[in-house]
C-alpha cells in the first residue's frame, strides 16, 4: 500500500462496468507517461517498474491520486476498515513489548491506509496506559497522508494527535519500539520471472503496442534475479518446469532493513495474504499470484487502465521470514489471522464492544466483523501474521496456533 487488496466481497471482472470519461482520461495520462518511459528504455521496462509507476507515479499512480481506495465505496476492504476489533487486538499484542522497552518506546506504522488502524490502536494504547512516546507513520502517498491526518485530527484529542508524526523516510536516529505493516508487502513492486525451455531464468518486461495498451515480453534475467530464483528452487522438491511464471522480490531484505532504519530493540509485525514458499511456488500455481482489483472485482488484466486499479501479488512468507532474520531479528512466530486475533483477545474485545453497542444493528455489525476476520473462507486463513523480536519477548503473540514449522 502500501495498502492492498484484501477483499471480502469480490466478483470477477465480467460484470465490472467501464470507467467513466474522467477516469479514462486520468488513466490515459498515466499510460502516456509509462509509454514514454518504455520508449526511453529501448522499448521495454521490467514489470516491477511498470507496477511501480502504475501504483505510485506522483499525482497519477493508483495510490498517489485522489480516488477512494478503501471500504465499500472503493476497490477493496482491509481488516481495519471492517471495524475496531482488528486494531485493538494488534495493539494488545504489542503492548507487552512497549512496556518492556519503557517510556522511550516508539510505534512505526508502515502504510497507514485510511488511518482507521491508527485511530483505534492509539485509542486502545491510551486507554491501557501504554501510549508510546511517538506514533510514527511512514506513508509515501501524499494523498493518503492527507486523509490520515484529517481523520486522526478529527478523532483524537489534541495532546494525543500531537504524538502522531508523518515521516518522509525511515527513522534516522537509533530507536526502540515496534513496527507494524498491514497489507504492505503485497503492494511492493514485484519482479516476474519465467523459466525457459533450457531451464534458464528469464524476466518479464512490459512493452507497448503502437496503437495503445501494453504487452509482456521476456528478457534475460540479471544475476540478482537468477540467484533469487535458484534460492527458491533449492527449497523445492524438484526444479520449476519450463514455462513456469511467478513473482519474486529479490529486494525484500533490503526493503525491510531500509524501512525499519536503526531499530536497535523491539518487535516487527506484518500481516498480509500469502503462503509459505512450498505452497507459493507449487506446481499448480504456474502463473503466479498477480492480480488487480477495481470496485471489488478481480481483474485478470493487470495492465489495463493503469492508475485506476490496484495491482497486487501474494506474499512468500518464507522470504519475509528470511528478510526479518537477515535484518538481525529472531522469528517470534507465524500464524493465521484467525489464530492471531483469537490469541490476542478478540473474544474479550468483542464482548467489550457489544456492551457499548447502541442497538442490535451495531451488535450485528460487530459479529459480522468477527466472521469476516476469522472464518477460513473469508480472511481468517487467507491472511497471516508473522512477527520478529530483538532483545524483547514477543512470542506471547503467537501462542495460539504457531505455524513457524511450515516456513
Amino acid at each position: 500500500m502500501l495498502a492492498a487488496s484484501s477483499q471480502h466481497d469480490v466478483r470477477m471482472s465480467q460484470s465490472l462496468p467501464a470507467p467513466d470519461a474522467d477516469a479514462r482520461a486520468h488513466s490515459a495520462k498515466l499510460e502516456a507517461l509509462i509509454r514514454s518511459e518504455i520508449a526511453g528504455h529501448g522499448g521495454a521496462i521490467p514489470f516491477s517498474r511498470f507496477m511501480e509507476l502504475a501504483l505510485y507515479a506522483p499525482g497519477l499512480g493508483y495510490y498517489s491520486a485522489g480516488a477512494t481506495k478503501f471500504g465499500s465505496a472503493g476497490d477493496f476492504v482491509t481488516s481495519p476498515e471492517l471495524g475496531p476489533l482488528f486494531a485493538a487486538c494488534v495493539a494488545d499484542a504489542m503492548m507487552p513489548v512497549l512496556r518492556q522497552i519503557g517510556p522511550q518506546a516508539q510505534w512505526l506504522e508502515i502504510g497507514a491506509g485510511s488511518g482507521a488502524f491508527a485511530e483505534v490502536a492509539i485509542k486502545r494504547l491510551l486507554a491501557q496506559d501504554a501510549m508510546p512516546a511517538r506514533y510514527a507513520i511512514l506513508e509515501p502517498s501524499a494523498d493518503l497522508r492527507a486523509r490520515q491526518r484529517e481523520r486522526l485530527r478529527e478523532h483524537l484529542i489534541p495532546p494525543v494527535f500531537d504524538c502522531v508524526e508523518w515521516l518522509d523516510g525511515p527513522i534516522d536516529e537509533e530507536w526502540q519500539g515496534v513496527v507494524f505493516a498491514n497489507e504492505v508487502v503485497d503492494a511492493l513492486p514485484t519482479s516476474r520471472f519465467v523459466i525457459g525451455e533450457d531451464g534458464e531464468v528469464h524476466e518479464e518486461y512490459v512493452a507497448s503496442y503502437a496503437d495503445g495498451g501494453f504487452l509482456i515480453t521476456t528478457h534475460d534475467a540479471d544475476a540478482m534475479m537468477v540467484a533469487a530464483v535458484k534460492h527458491v528452487q533449492d527449497a523445492l522438491d524438484e526444479p520449476l518446469p519450463a514455462g513456469y511464471r511467478s513473482e519474486i522480490l529479490p529486494q525484500l531484505p533490503y526493503w525491510v532493513q531500509a524501512v525499519i532504519g536503526r531499530l536497535k530493540r523491539g518487535a516487527m509485525l506484518f500481516c498480509d495474504y500469502g503462503y509459505p514458499r512450498r505452497e507459493y511456488y507449487g506446481a499448480w500455481r504456474d502463473n503466479g499470484t498477480l492480480r488487480a482489483f477495481r470496485q471489488h472485482h478481480v481483474v485478470s488484466d493487470v495492465m489495463q487502465y493503469p492508475g485506476l486499479q490496484d495491482i497486487t501479488a501474494s506474499v512468500d512468507f518464507t522470504a519475509l521470514a528470511e528478510a526479518g532474520t537477515n535484518a538481525g531479528f529472531d522469528l517470534a512466530g507465524y500464524c493465521t489471522q484467525a489464530s492471531f486475533l483469537l490469541g490476542n483477545g478478540l473474544e474479550a474485545r468483542l464482548a467489550e464492544a457489544e456492551a457499548r453497542a447502541k442497538d442490535e444493528a451495531a451488535m450485528l455489525r460487530l459479529r459480522n466483523e468477527v466472521k469476516q476476520l476469522t472464518l477460513p473462507d473469508a480472511m481468517g486463513e487467507r491472511f497471516q501474521f508473522i512477527g520478529f523480536e530483538r532483545d524483547v519477548e514477543f512470542e506471547h503473540a503467537f501462542l495460539a496456533g504457531d505455524l513457524s514449522w511450515r516456513l
